[in-house]
């Protein structure tokens, strides 16, 4: 054996060890993974090619030159997951804290090109310090080139960033621009400036987890679409995700055999409360719609008021967009408008057709919506569904006042199908505000005005509080029973399996962001 080929074999089996690496046992007892167990447990059994690994580092300042570790604190390569291709980085927080380099930052975007000319899926495990600062400038120069990277694949191959440790400063944005992001609880944290800075600069005294922990950013942020328990959680949701979304902006997400039936679920006829006032949960209508136990929830904790996630209908995958009476009654607000916006254009960049479950008084009134920018935000979902052009089908199923009738995936917006149930109340507000509008004269002249309103409401809600004036107009194109919808929803979608769109020739338009 010759010399050169004795120093690649040691030089493989120091990559391999990567700091201290063990055999990944009792996966689930584990809390914190290695940069390589991680990568091993989410790719199929020895699928993984690695590719860099005896990459170092080129600085010699600051005596770094003496500190020299093979793959320079990043593990890249590329497997598969369940039998489909994806290009995959791990940071390794043993080697320099998984602080980037100009060679780290370099073997990333080596990764992201692959991913994009191969037209396979990006995940990124980050665990990292930050910037290396003996490298100044360099290392500050690869995150730009990383960053402008996640601009010019976004909407071409999807894009998965996982917070399993540290994610300070500059190393947040990629995530940020990336098309999902899942945070591991208690052991990763997000912010730009931390703890340290904030006390100095602000006198607020917080800890790391308030200010950019998992939960923080899953409930009032929004900044992170899904929290894990620990790592093998965190693994196991990013091989769910990946499961509802194609390889690519050019490809379909592959179906799942499924035989028809009747496909009547009669369950659905006892949702619906006999009071437009009480709340009932929208997840028992997905629930069910959809084939049992399929629907994937994203952003649960954030702007609850609108349920976003993947489902399969017929073993198809399909995106839903829904209203929850359960929380502020299903109103559209700041947040919740956000949340659905961004989740339609990740739909629509991927080919994954759109359902829309409507039950939605209107926009939050207050000062504090209107100052924090309702208008603009509830502008961003009407812009996302009007942009559209996956097929696009609407069911009402009570209330869908004002507004946010039109901001809903209405028909004069795009939508393809828009069924109703007949408990459906399509108006521009409810029949109480209404008639006390309307009948504002008569009511009050009347010798006894609680009893003229009551007349006058009821009057109301028998011309409007229905969805059969719609469908003389052809807003509506069927009402249907509760107990059929999954079998309409389920033709509908297989008539729109082809569906092209011609758009204006632009450049892109201008989202109101």
């Amino acid at each position: 054996m010759s010399d050169n080929l004795k120093k690649l074999e040691a030089r493989q089996a120091l990559a391999l060890l990567g700091g201290g690496e063990k055999r990944i046992a009792k996966q689930h007892e584990k809390k914190k993974l290695t940069a390589r167990e991680r990568i091993q447990y989410l790719l199929d059994e020895n699928s993984f090619e690695e590719i860099g690994m005896l990459v170092t580092h080129r600085c010699t300042d600051f005596g770094m030159e003496d500190e020299i570790y093979f793959g320079d604190g990043v593990v890249t390569g590329h497997g598969t997951i369940h039998g489909r291709l994806v290009y995959v980085y791990a940071q390794d927080f043993t080697v320099f804290g998984g602080s980037l380099s100009e060679t780290h930052a370099e073997k990333i975007c080596k990764i992201m090109d692959l991913a994009v000319q191969n037209g396979a899926p990006l995940i990124g495990l980050n665990d990292s310090g930050g910037a290396r600062i003996q490298e100044g400038v360099k290392s500050l120069g690869g995150y730009a080139d990383i960053f402008y990277r996640n601009v010019q694949v976004s909407g071409v191959i999807p894009q998965l960033s996982a917070i399993m440790g540290p994610c300070a400063g500059g190393a947040v944005y990629s995530p940020a621009m990336t098309d999902f992001t899942i945070m591991v609880e208690k052991t990763s944290y997000m912010f730009v400036t931390g703890p340290n800075v904030v006390k100095t600069v602000t006198n607020e005294d917080v800890s790391s987890e308030d200010l950019g922990g998992a939960q923080t950013h899953a409930t009032k942020s929004g900044v992170t679409h899904l929290t894990a328990l620990n790592d093998v959680d965190c693994l196991e949701k990013i091989k769910t995700l990946l499961s509802f979304i194609p390889q690519n902006n050019r490809e379909k997400t592959p179906d799942i055999a499924y035989n028809l039936s009747d496909e009547y679920r009669y369950e659905l006829d006892n949702i619906i409360p006999g009071s437009s006032n009480i709340p009932y949960d929208m997840k028992r209508v997905v629930s069910g719609l959809m084939d049992a136990d399929s629907f994937f929830e994203i952003h649960e904790n954030y702007g609850d008021n609108i349920l976003v996630g993947f489902a399969r209908l017929a073993g198809k995958s399909i995106g839903i967009v829904a209203n929850q009476p359960m929380s502020l009654a299903g109103v559209l607000d700041v947040n919740s408008s956000k949340k659905a916006a961004r989740f339609v254009r990740f739909c629509d960049c991927f080919n994954i057709p759109l359902l829309v479950l409507v039950d939605v008084p209107g926009f939050l009134p207050g000062t504090d919506q209107e100052w924090n920018g309702i208008i603009l935000h509830g502008a961003k979902l009407l812009y996302a569904f009007s942009e559209a052009t996956v097929p696009r089908v609407t069911l009402i199923t009570r209330k869908a006042y004002g507004g946010a009738y039109d901001v809903m995936n209405s028909k004069h917006i795009g939508a393809d199908y828009n069924f109703a149930w007949p408990t459906a109340e399509i108006a521009v507000m409810g029949a109480k505000g209404a008639s006390e509008i309307i009948f504002r004269n008569e009511i009050s002249t009347a010798d006894n005005p609680a009893e003229k309103l009551q007349e006058k409401e009821a009057e109301y809600a028998e011309k409007f509080a229905n969805p059969f004036r719609a469908a003389r107009r052809g807003f509506i194109d069927e009402v249907i029973l509760p107990n059929e919808s999954r079998r309409k929803l389920i033709k509908a979608f297989k008539t729109l399996e082809n569906k092209r769109v011609h758009r204006l020739d632009k450049k892109h338009g201008n989202i109101p962001l």
